[in-house]
């Protein structure tokens, strides 16, 4: 289903023309805050009754006992990575979020008795708590064949390939899956959290998720990419017509 969501949600950034994609991303995801915020109040609690029925399977314990939703982060990190970066980066971004994410959280748990890979306190501030680096390697691998094949087809229709090689795509391909992995990396287990109160203000439980990191890191990492391994900053907006093939 993760997978599933961050293809499509890369086809249609890649393919709908930025001034209609973004506000519709938007307003998707003003009204799933929306929606985050009203269901534990009094009087409300049909929405939370509505959102176990239809996906209960798919939510953990924490969502349904007080913490907002992934899929409210998944639809700001797929709105704020298409806002911020080109078509081209943001629809690779998007990728890495389909890919790496799931991915590394398969490997981390198929490898959780490799004791050396757990990162158990993680690094300052608690970043990478409870990861692994098995997992982050698993993670950045699976995306280097779509990555390669997408980079590969881009190049060729752009009639770039003379200038990059193969080896350099491969390179390309491996760095920006070792972006996304790593983004998902450095979000502890559990989930950073606001406090309850500020100032004795009651605040929403926003939390650190990697649904909405992933994106935006792997973007900024596919702007780099492009600049300083592929070579081809004036080549951004032509390559972005050939990504999804």
């Amino acid at each position: 289903m993760h997978f599933a969501w961050g293809i499509l949600f890369a086809s249609l950034n890649h393919f709908i023309p930025r001034t209609t994609f973004i506000p519709i991303m938007a307003s998707l995801t003003s009204f799933t805050l929306f929606m985050e915020l009203m269901r534990y109040r009094d009087g409300y609690q049909w929405i939370n009754t509505s959102f176990y029925y239809l996906f209960g399977k798919s939510l953990r314990k924490s969502e349904m006992d007080g913490k907002f939703t992934g899929s409210l982060y998944y639809f700001a990190g797929v709105t704020a990575t298409s806002y911020l970066y080109p078509k081209s980066c943001a629809t690779l971004g998007i990728i890495q979020l389909a890919i790496a994410d799931p991915t590394a959280s398969y490997f981390g748990r198929a490898t959780r008795h490799v004791y050396w890979s757990r990162i158990n306190k993680g690094f300052a501030g608690g970043l990478g708590r409870n990861k692994g680096i098995l997992g982050f390697l698993g993670g950045a691998i699976a995306c280097v064949p779509l990555n390669y094949r997408i980079l590969t087809l881009a190049c060729r229709a752009a009639k770039v390939t003379m200038s990059i090689t193969n080896p350099t795509i491969f390179i390309a391909s491996l760095v920006l899956g070792l972006a996304g992995a790593f983004a998902d990396l450095i979000v502890p287990t559990p989930a950073l959290t606001l406090p309850k109160t500020i100032c004795g203000k009651s605040v929403p439980p926003f939390h650190l998720d990697d649904n909405f990191i992933v994106p935006v890191l792997s973007g900024y990492a596919c702007t780099q990419i492009f600049k300083y391994i592929l070579g081809v900053p004036t080549m951004i907006i032509p390559l972005s017509k050939y990504l999804i093939v």
